[in-house]
């Protein structure tokens, strides 16, 4: 069930806060917090009932070693639990990649029947691991197996994050104000998600149109020129952007109106002038997890330069595995330890000689910034290696440069200008040509110059965020203006809220997904 369909938004969520709200004010909480728990395996259920019963028993599974390890503080039974859930995992996402090239290595071809990757497994199995972790530091304390069970399943995070961590999540179920209908809370949080759905549905999906086919195409071997190849790869930039982060927005916002303040998962991410701000900044409830449970644990930055770009690297190759069984996943990953071990190598020279702080130009660092992570997303996107290299070659100009030709011929003189340095016409259509880069640039304004949810909604608390200025720099970029407006409780706001939620209403016909969910 997405959050943009029909049933979800005029069906299962309004029967839901009904049913929490009034059970809560007749029942009881615990009969409210039933009733919550019982819709939102409803709602995992509604793509699989097969897969439900993975879920229960994963959950059971760890709220009992969870509770053994919070007396118990046994070692050998948490690396059992670690094992045991990515063992789980590593059977329902790795084990066809894995036969697949042995496969290839061996010369043979194994019959293995393909195993269907259960919906949101490496979320909640991140965050159950998670779980068993901090029962064996002692950082947990006994909880009711329906807090527990919420605390994994609750709907609005349980798709694609963000990410939970019991000691955020714990307190609120047990609060008294999470079971009494608040107005303003309801109203925060349709606004929030109101500007979710309009990332998704119209932005996210609006610019899907002008990736897919050249990725199909170098895919397939076609070869793209250099504006074709740009076009593709920034547009598949921003529908990723639009789409992970409107559905971060649509759960914040989700969460909100019953009470419940998630975690912070993207702070523009595009905006980031250095590779290490953007992993402060994108999926920050993974780049936590993976920082707090795999890079400090290796040692993070304590065992000398080398070391640290090792950690480094084992980090971002085990993220890119997270998204997914496939090489594209591993080599983003592995691209991205590499950015970081050369960040951290910079920091090194930045700090020994002072002047390479002069050369530390805002607009240069976010440029070479977003280039890299555009680079990355071309591997992460691509469904072979050779289709990942092929659309490389085009953005770097090596199966030339073409302007439609329906353009070309209204330049006048300068089409000679243009021939001379290697622009031809070409046969790609003018009109795609214009929408494309429109679309591209529309997305850019709206991503380096309007403000997130977060800031949107910061009179109101709208997510969970660390404190002590982890966004990084401030970011200037000069050529484009700010709107830093913020959501208030008045009619304004409401009326602009109610046309963004009208647009993602007008697109719930289309077929859609969410990106996220295959990861």
């Amino acid at each position: 069930m997405l959050f943009n369909s029909v049933e979800f938004i005029f069906f299962f969520l309004p029967t839901c806060l009904f049913l929490y709200f009034s059970i809560a004010k007749r029942f009881g909480n615990e009969k409210a917090l039933s009733s919550l728990i019982f819709c939102s395996l409803f709602f995992y259920a509604w793509w699989s009932p097969v897969h439900l019963l993975l879920l229960l028993f994963s959950m059971a599974f760890n709220y009992s070693l969870g509770s053994y390890l919070n007396h118990s503080k046994n070692k050998s039974v948490l690396i059992f639990g670690i094992g045991a859930n990515l063992f789980l995992i590593g059977y329902f996402k790795y084990a066809n990649f894995l036969v697949d090239n042995v496969g290839v290595l061996v010369g043979t071809q194994f019959e293995f029947d393909k195993i269907v990757l259960p919906l949101a497994i490496s979320f909640f199995t991140f965050q159950q691991i998670a779980y068993l972790v901090d029962s064996y530091r002692g950082i947990t304390r006994e909880y009711k197996f329906g807090h527990y069970a919420l605390f994994v399943s609750f709907f609005p995070q349980l798709i694609a994050g963000p990410i939970v961590h019991h000691k955020q999540m714990m307190p609120q179920f047990e609060s008294q104000k999470s079971y009494a209908f608040d107005a303003e809370n309801f109203a925060i949080g349709i606004s929030i998600f109101a500007v979710g759905l309009f990332k998704k549905a119209v932005l996210a999906d609006g610019v899907a149109i002008y990736a897919n086919p050249v990725f199909h195409n170098v895919d397939n071997g076609v070869s793209v020129d250099f504006f074709s190849a740009w076009g593709g790869a920034l547009a598949y930039s921003f529908q990723l952007y639009f789409d992970f982060s409107g559905y971060s927005d649509m759960a914040i916002g989700l969460a909100r109106m019953f009470g419940i303040v998630l975690p912070l998962n993207f702070y523009s991410p595009y905006k980031a002038t250095s590779i290490s701000e953007f992993w402060r900044r994108w999926h920050i409830t993974l780049s936590t997890f993976l920082r707090d449970y795999i890079y400090i644990p290796l040692g993070g930055n304590r065992v000398g330069q080398f070391r640290r770009y090792n950690n480094l690297m084992i980090t971002m190759l085990l993220g890119g595995l997270w998204h997914g069984a496939g090489w594209n996943f591993v080599i983003w990953g592995g691209l991205h330890g590499l950015y970081l071990a050369i960040n951290s190598y910079w920091q090194v020279i930045a700090t020994k000689y002072s002047f390479a702080y002069r050369l530390r130009l805002t607009w240069l660092s976010w440029l070479l910034t977003f280039l890299a992570v555009v680079v990355g997303w071309v591997f992460f996107r691509a469904t072979t290696l050779d289709g990942a290299l092929n659309m490389l070659s085009g953005m770097a100009g090596l199966n030339g440069v073409a302007i439609p030709n329906a353009i070309f011929v209204r330049l006048g003189s300068l089409t000679s200008v243009l021939t001379e340095i290697g622009i031809s016409p070409g046969q790609e259509g003018g009109a795609a040509f214009v929408k494309t880069w429109s679309w591209i640039v529309v997305c850019f304004i709206l991503t380096l110059s309007f403000p997130n949810v977060y800031e949107l909604f910061s009179k109101y608390n709208a997510a969970l965020a660390e404190k002590g200025g982890q966004f990084g720099s401030a970011f200037t970029l000069l050529a484009l203006p700010s709107f830093n407006f913020t959501w208030k409780m008045n009619v304004t706001s409401a009326y602009i809220c109610g046309i963004l939620f009208a647009f993602g209403l007008l697109t719930l016909s289309q077929v859609s997904e969410f990106l996220y969910f295959q990861f």
